[in-house]
């Protein structure tokens, strides 16, 4: 079992600092902008933020204005104060701020608490340090735009995002961070790489996948498609659309109403386009009686789903309307439960680290406020994921009330080669389903019993596992998953016929290769090799068309010797096969 205990009081501590400096920035922009109406403006991960409706629209030139200010408020050493006071002064005091105002009347209390600190003061809860002079490595470093409690119909405010930490040292180590993520950033290695476009034209959040995304993508579907093969699932496809009916049975329409697309008509009936796949596996289930002899029945799809994602959250291939998901449904009797959960996570942990994550952290969710099923049930099934992770040998924390409704589940969150996490694996199990469908299976007394089922996936959505995949590997992936493994670059215009020759052979192989045939300079053309970040070059001219052979060059510059073809095929074949990530002279 992992202690967070440590950490987390740590982390309280640091957030009360990253919230006291949001209040801190309110106040530098409050005398920069004494007009400004402002928002909210909490803690978050590695810093804060606040939103703030001003007479124009802020640029980054604001940023080291806003900033000085800061530092002049933190130099002050002013104390932060809190106190209580009545609805009627709170409403007297924010008169001017409506936002403010709105916030007010969705507090129930008839006493509210506020925080001065110099000239500023905010309708907030807290806690705070002590003083601004606690305040001690920060900076500002984006302007975003943010619709009032997220809602697109509400108007557009101003948000800083500023980082804070508890040393000027680690505030460095984590900007050298930022500088990297950004080289690193899924959305412009995409438009370099040519992987995947979006465009307005079509719907923010759809994602159109160029040739070289696509082939990255169809690498990992058809790894995913033969592993899940070796492992007894079935794989299945499902329509797009469904009766809202079904949705509604199924409690989707009730309980994630906000994140379903407007019901179609066809024909008199209204039908939706389907936000999860496991309605349709559930009816595939159902299509004849099961006896416990077949089971347990894996179906699993790459199935495309559609959710109505708020603009404003939308980010590259992150967060986004319509995505791909690896998903599997499970249906087993409970005394199998623990088996399949130890199968699930087995095979997870072959593909993080066939896809090189060795630094991921497991979290066991338990039974939150709000739940499906009785008490006994959730106890048992906890208890169940617990044993599975135990056995398994695999270190987890416990994320109290963090479960879903409908069950317990195990979260697995994989770090990039920055230290990022990323929701990758997750194993859910179902009591709410089986229950509303009436999903059983004939046990061996002869009677029906109702199946144990299990939501799982084990990379997420392909969107989101290709933007995580990018980032880790900053576009230089290793040679199975490159999108162009080789490319054939001809010296000058008569060694293209050879260098064409070549191309055809590698792929025939099945070897991702194209030639470059423009009217270039070889130098010209290496140099785009490398920054199409290709793995290997294969350089001909007059030598190697009269010897039959190739000149290897890799990516990070290095010169090979001279190879056969034939050579070279088979190396190459070896290392896509082996799925290395190194490359070789």
């Amino acid at each position: 079992m992992i202690d967070n205990s440590r950490v987390i009081i740590e982390d309280d501590k640091l957030q009360v600092m990253r919230h006291s400096a949001s209040h801190v920035m309110a106040e530098a922009v409050q005398q920069l902008f004494p007009s400004a109406k402002f928002g909210i403006g909490p803690a978050i991960e590695n810093g804060f933020y606040y939103d703030f409706d001003l007479p124009r629209s802020l640029t980054p030139d604001d940023l080291p204005l806003i900033e000085a200010r800061m530092r002049e408020v933190v130099a002050s050493g002013a104390p932060f104060v809190r106190q209580e006071i009545t609805r009627a002064e709170a409403r007297r005091l924010f008169a001017d701020q409506p936002y403010k105002l709105e916030l007010l009347e969705g507090i129930p209390d008839e006493k509210v608490s506020i925080y001065r600190q110099g000239s500023f003061v905010d309708l907030c809860r807290g806690p705070h340090v002590s003083s601004a002079g606690e305040i001690s490595a920060f900076k500002l470093v984006n302007i975003a735009g943010a619709y009032w409690r997220g809602d697109e119909r509400r108007p557009m405010l101003q948000r800083i995002y500023g980082i804070a930490f508890d040393s000027q040292e680690t505030l460095d180590e984590y900007l050298n961070k930022l500088e990297e993520a950004a080289r690193r950033d899924h959305r412009k290695l995409g438009k370099e790489l040519d992987l995947f476009s979006i465009h307005e034209e079509a719907g923010p959040g759809l994602v159109h996948w160029h040739p070289r995304g696509a082939a990255i993508r169809r690498t990992i579907e058809d790894f995913w498609k033969s592993e899940h093969d070796k492992r007894g699932y079935d794989i299945v496809y499902t329509p797009h659309i469904a009766r809202l009916d079904l949705w509604k049975t199924s409690g989707h329409w009730e309980f994630y109403h906000d994140y379903l697309y407007s019901p179609i008509e066809v024909e008199g009936q209204q039908y939706i386009i389907k936000p999860m796949n496991c309605l349709g596996h559930i009816l595939m289930y159902k299509t004849k009686l099961r006896s416990y002899r077949e089971l347990p029945v894996r179906y699993a799809e790459l199935g495309t789903v559609y959710r109505y994602e708020r603009s404003g959250v939308l980010h590259g291939l992150s967060r986004v309307r319509g995505f791909t998901q690896d998903d599997a449904h499970i249906f087993c009797p409970f005394d199998k439960l623990e088996d399949e959960v130890a199968g699930v996570l087995e095979l997870a942990l072959f593909m993080i680290n066939t896809f090189r994550f060795s630094n991921y952290r497991v979290m066991l969710s338990t039974r939150p406020e709000k739940y499906a099923g009785t008490i006994e049930k959730w106890e048992e099934a906890t208890g169940i994921l617990k044993r599975a992770l135990e056995r398994q040998k695999i270190a987890f924390g416990i994320d109290p009330g963090e479960g879903v409704f409908y069950g317990p589940k195990i979260d697995i969150k994989f770090e990039d080669a920055l230290g990022r996490g990323w929701q990758g694996p997750t194993i859910q199990v179902d009591f709410n389903l089986p229950q509303r469908f009436d999903v059983t299976y004939i046990a061996e007394d002869g009677k029906e019993h109702m199946v144990a089922m299990v939501h799982r996936t084990v990379l997420g959505s392909m969107e989101r596992f290709l933007a995580t995949l990018i980032e880790h590997y900053g576009g230089n992936f290793p040679i199975w998953l490159a999108p162009v493994q080789v490319r054939v670059i001809p010296v000058a215009d008569r060694h293209l016929e050879y260098a064409r020759k070549v191309e055809a052979e590698l792929r025939s192989e099945g070897i991702r290769a194209e030639t470059d045939a423009r009217a270039e300079r070889i130098n010209l053309k290496i140099r785009q090799a490398q920054l199409d970040k290709v793995p290997y070059m294969l350089i001909v001219g007059d030598r190697e068309v009269a010897a039959s052979s190739i000149s290897v060059r890799l990516r990070t510059g290095e010169q090979a010797a001279s190879l056969t073809l034939e050579g070279f095929k088979e190396t190459i074949k070896s290392a896509i096969a082996d799925k290395t990530e190194e490359l070789w002279l």
